[in-house]
């Protein structure tokens, strides 16, 4: 929470003095809001610990270790109502490490998303030229930025691998992580994939984090891959030949992003986008209104709080948003 003071402080500080009668009594109450609105966020989210089911039985995965999970409803309106990612498919939830949350700053996490693609053969796993995929992956990023653009999106660009594609043959999970450079942040964003193959489908653990985290997500690695199995059944050795269908995407499809042509392109890339300057999105919600001029006639500011899920349940954690 230290964290979140400074970051409140700072652009709160830089506004105040600008649009306020009295600054000091203004940032004192603003700050004292913007603290309780992120603590009234926390609160209505139900964390989860212990052994949680994921996809109707398909997988597992045992939240322990300081680890909390947030469930699907939920996950998702952090995603989109409190980050300000793009509406995609809706996920399995969110992982979050100890000492992190939806508000947290410096904190990060992992979205969890499972795609019936079918049965992914791994035969050509050890003849993959990672170099050459990236420059593909660079071409096709280029030419997504041009219709980012049309769509008022930040522009993304790979500079590299922030960790070369690796397969464990044995568990079946192969990962990887990309940097990119986002338009108009300072810092660059961390792209952390990592993926269980199953009999019917991969699941997904996403690290939504920024660059300077990549240390404390290797460190963390195994611990979270111990974390998550498909259930019997639906493992990668459950395969039937005989009525099982077979992915059209290999493991150099699974790292190129060939899957993102199945779900929707700009829904699955935007996801990766965590919006760390919260003091426009869950932080600052009342500081943007401040800015942007829509207070009282008497400058007196207003504050006008979000919507946040209800406490009473998870079924519908953001009412206004369509599911």
């Amino acid at each position: 929470m230290k964290k979140i003071l400074l970051l409140c402080t700072a652009v709160i500080t830089t506004f105040t003095f600008t649009f306020a009668k009295e600054p000091s009594d203004s940032l004192q109450l603003l700050l004292e809001k913007q603290l309780k609105l992120m603590d009234s966020i926390e609160g209505t989210l139900h964390y989860k610990t212990g052994t949680i089911s994921l996809g109707n039985g398909i997988a597992t995965i045992e939240a322990n270790n300081g680890f909390r999970f947030l469930e699907s409803d939920e996950a998702e309106y952090v995603l989109t109502e409190l980050w300000g990612n793009l509406k995609g498919t809706k996920p399995l939830g969110l992982l979050f490490p100890p000492n992190s949350g939806a508000t947290s700053i410096e904190g990060y996490s992992y979205l969890i998303e499972y795609d019936a693609i079918g049965y992914v053969k791994d035969k050509d796993a050890d003849k993959i030229d990672y170099d050459d995929l990236l420059k593909e992956m660079k071409e096709g990023q280029a030419k997504a930025n041009e219709e980012r653009k049309k769509l008022g999106l930040e522009t993304m660009t790979v500079i590299g691998w922030a960790a070369k594609p690796s397969y464990d043959k044995e568990r079946k999970i192969l990962y990887w992580a990309k940097e990119f450079k986002v338009s108009e942040q300072d810092e660059n964003s961390l792209n952390y994939d990592i993926k269980l193959l199953g009999r019917k489908g991969v699941l997904t653990l996403s690290a939504l984090a920024s660059i300077n985290q990549l240390d404390t997500i290797n460190k963390n690695l195994n611990n979270v891959l111990s974390m998550v199995a498909f259930n019997a059944g639906s493992k990668y050795s459950d395969f039937d030949s005989k009525t099982d269908d077979i992915a059209a995407w290999t493991i150099g499809g699974l790292v190129a992003g060939k899957v993102l042509a199945k779900v929707g392109f700009f829904a699955l890339i935007i996801k990766n986008i965590k919006l760390v300057i919260l003091g426009v999105v869950a932080v600052g919600g009342g500081i943007w209104r401040f800015i942007t001029g829509r207070r009282k006639k008497e400058e007196e500011f207003v504050y006008e709080p979000q919507t946040t899920p209800s406490a009473e349940g998870t079924n519908n954690p953001h009412p206004n948003q369509n599911s």
